[in-house]
């Protein structure tokens, strides 16, 4: 699936667009998930008539906090309770513990009845729950299904196929229904993104549902109708999500898991997750999944990890296969499986950090990368923030991509790179690094720049004197967006002054030594100086 900002998630994009001004009788809603709210009774009482008295009494209150001479000077004679026997009374509001009426010398409140509250009138049209769309206004309808099917739907699930005169799903999911639910059944095309808008607008003005897996919202079909549609033409009733039973079965606690998901991902994705201690829950692609999944763990150095194999989550078939990832060999028993991980590292491997600053080694390199203490420092000057897209102009091997990517699942980066030979190794550090979907165009800027998204960051590590190379970053910048340059010949570092000297910004210079043999002893080797420059783009530039 495409990488999106968080923008495209507010607003449905052109394909959007079309598709909901063909919805025949579309209406707009502002809060299609916000419970309507019960109208008041009114009456001659007016607005607060038949919700009962909420207050508390004011004799009661009237004397709160005040010393006990007050209460002495009010009380009243004890008076007998019928029945030889003192009632049990709850007095001063929520929270206060009932006491036994006649046994206390203090005044309590007077005893009232129960709050009264303005009968419940029926709904026009008969029942509506919370979160259903208002009469006349048309919307899809997402239902979650678990793998027990119809059988572990809640009523306004089995309503909403019921009612519908069109059910959208997978063969998987179609199949788990009766006959009863929905007149008729789509499948979906494949490749589905590209025939989606048509599909739906060909069914436009009919009560539509969609089938899902699970929770449509994770990872789901439900995003991506949201994406295109927008929040407020899509009404979602989830199921249990496969995360969430697998961390059940397992006894993990949800919020200490990370996931990753291979449906329609590149199995090299994986490779960024990998860390010692961390517990992964994998989404499935597939039975061969688990043996991907074990495969690509071996290979990074985690062969010690446990796996387990979880098939069919929530049906009566569901079954459970435990091993090793250097072990484990076989498929798994479904097709619809999550594969539970807990990343143990061999000896012998050198775990990779989540900061910005990967080591030298990590990538394959012929000498042009910005080095590691470098890095670090442009990849904080660049700040990545989730869902922004990095333009990484001369790119040698790629690593301020990579590691901008790897800051984030939502970041996005294309990689510029004149030379075939390093634009395939950028592709390779990408995929081994665990950010394949990383972009890689080939060609010399800024001529390679026309035609691509607009950027929230910059990154210029090469060919930084290239003409109108620095015009062009700047000028496709979006607002607020990041521009860093590294300069390190003279003739780089002059035309990095000029701008610096009209448009101001920061601007440093970065000296590392490191410690080397001389002789038999040991001397720092100093590394060439590199200078950085950066800015922020505001409204006004």
């Amino acid at each position: 699936m495409p990488r999106h900002s968080p923008e495209e998630d507010r607003e449905p994009g052109r394909a959007g667009q079309r598709v909901r001004r063909l919805l025949a009788g579309a209406a707009p809603v502002h809060a299609v998930h916000r419970a309507p709210r019960r109208p008041a009774a009114r009456g001659a009482g007016g607005r607060d008539a038949g919700r009962g008295d909420r207050r508390r009494p004011r004799d009661h209150v009237g004397h709160l906090g005040q010393g006990p001479a007050h209460r002495r000077d009010r009380r009243r004679p004890r008076r007998a309770v019928p029945g030889g026997r003192p009632a049990l009374v709850h007095a001063g509001g929520a929270g206060r513990r009932p006491h036994l009426a006649g046994r206390d010398r203090r005044r309590r409140a007077p005893v009232r009845g129960p709050l009264q509250t303005a009968p419940r009138q029926p709904r026009p049209g008969g029942h509506r729950d919370p979160g259903d769309p208002r009469p006349g206004q048309r919307v899809i309808t997402v239902v979650g299904v678990g793998a027990d099917g119809w059988d572990g739907l809640p009523p306004t699930s089995r309503r909403a196929l019921e009612a519908a005169e069109v059910v959208m799903g997978g063969p998987r999911q179609l199949e788990l229904l009766p006959e009863s639910a929905g007149a008729e059944r789509v499948r979906w095309p494949s490749p589905l993104l590209p025939a989606l808008p048509a599909l739906l607008a060909r069914h436009a003005g009919r009560e539509v549902c969609v089938l899902a897996s699970g929770d449509p919202m994770f990872y789901g079909i439900g995003s991506t109708l949201v994406r295109l549609l927008g929040a407020a033409d899509v009404r979602v009733l989830p199921h249990v999500s496969s995360l969430s039973l697998a961390c059940a079965r397992l006894g993990w606690p949800v919020e200490q898991v990370e996931t990753v998901s291979l449906v329609g991902r590149p199995p090299e994705t994986l490779n960024a997750a990998a860390l010692p201690g961390r517990r992964l829950v994998v989404l499935g692609a597939g039975r061969e999944a688990p043996s991907q999944v074990a495969a690509l763990l071996t290979a990074r150095g985690y062969g010690p990890s446990p796996m387990t194999a979880l098939s069919d989550l929530g049906a009566a078939t569901e079954t459970a296969r435990q091993g090793t990832a250097e072990t484990w060999a076989g498929p798994a028993a479904s097709s619809l499986n999550v594969i539970a991980v807990e990343c143990v590292a061999s000896r012998e491997t050198e775990p990779l950090g989540l900061v910005p600053g990967l080591p030298d080694t990590a990538y394959e390199h012929d000498g042009q990368l910005t080095k590691r203490e470098v890095r670090a420092v442009t990849l904080s000057r660049l700040a990545p923030r989730p869902g922004e897209l990095l333009w990484d102009v001369g790119a040698g091997a790629g690593s301020i991509a990579v590691e901008w990517m790897r800051s984030h699942p939502a970041c996005a980066a294309v990689a510029v790179e004149s030379r075939p030979d390093r634009a395939a190794a950028i592709r390779r550090n990408a995929d081994r690094l665990g950010v394949p979907s990383l972009r890689v165009v080939e060609g010399k800027a800024p001529a390679a720049l026309d035609g691509l998204p607009e950027p929230g960051a910059v990154f210029v590590g090469g060919g930084v004197t290239a003409p109108g190379l620095l015009d062009h970053c700047w000028s496709r910048l979006r607002p607020g967006g990041r521009l860093v340059v590294n300069a390190v010949t003279l003739e780089s570092e002059a035309l990095v002054g000029q701008w610096y000297g009209r448009l101001g910004g920061d601007l440093v210079r970065l000296a590392v030594q490191r410690a080397s043999p001389v002789g038999g002893f040991t001397g720092w080797r100093p590394a060439m100086p590199v200078t950085v420059w950066s800015l922020t783009r505001k409204d006004d530039t």
